[in-house]
């Protein structure tokens, strides 16, 4: 379990292919205080750490990941968001975020609003996710609130913090990015789908 709250910039340094699964090693400043089998939210991914090596860690994507996410189009020397699990205690500054990328959109407009910025995503809305205005969204692994909700496209708002601290700062229109949907809205997409 995650909050949205990014943590860290990562950079990957080599990806290795082995049947359907993916290795990553990356490199961020946390890795020295990481431990096999934790896990880590990568761009929104949740990926467990399975080796550690100097200043590096590698993790796995399964076929699964590949198909649902925009892993297979990150290239050595991208830079990813990321996030270790929400410690029991600690104040939730984001929301409820799993890890779990519900699909992935793309990018369609930004604009410059004098000391912020508003980011404009479509998505295939054929998997029921919705979104609603003021409502949570994790994008890339960054929890934020829907500014404008259309029905296969939404906005947010982006303050000068975040866009300096996360892969903000480097997206561009056309862009593939994951998303996660609230869990809470799921839930309750999915009773309004159930006939009782």
């Amino acid at each position: 379990m995650f909050t949205g709250i990014i943590e860290s910039l990562g950079k990957i340094h080599q990806i290795e292919q082995e049947n359907t699964n993916l290795h990553l090693w990356i490199g961020c400043d946390f890795t020295h205080e990481l431990k096999i089998d934790q896990s880590v939210a990568h761009n929104g991914i949740c990926l467990t750490v399975v080796e550690i090596k100097d200043y590096l860690f590698k993790v796995t994507a399964i076929e699964e990941t590949r198909i649902k996410t925009s892993i297979n189009q990150w290239k050595v020397g991208d830079v990813v968001n990321l996030e270790r699990g929400l410690k029991l205690g600690d104040r939730l500054d984001g929301h409820l975020v799993q890890g779990h990328v519900d699909q992935v959109g793309k990018c369609i407009h930004i604009s410059s609003h004098e000391g912020s910025w508003k980011y404009t995503f479509q998505y295939d809305t054929s998997t029921g996710n919705t979104t609603i205005e003021k409502g949570s969204i994790t994008v890339n692994g960054v929890s934020l609130t829907v500014v404008d909700s259309k029905i296969n496209e939404f906005s947010v708002a982006i303050i000068p913090y975040t866009y300096e601290h996360t892969t903000f700062q480097y997206l561009k229109v056309g862009d593939t990015i994951n998303l996660e949907f609230d869990v809470f809205g799921k839930y309750v997409a999915k009773l309004q789908q159930i006939k009782l």
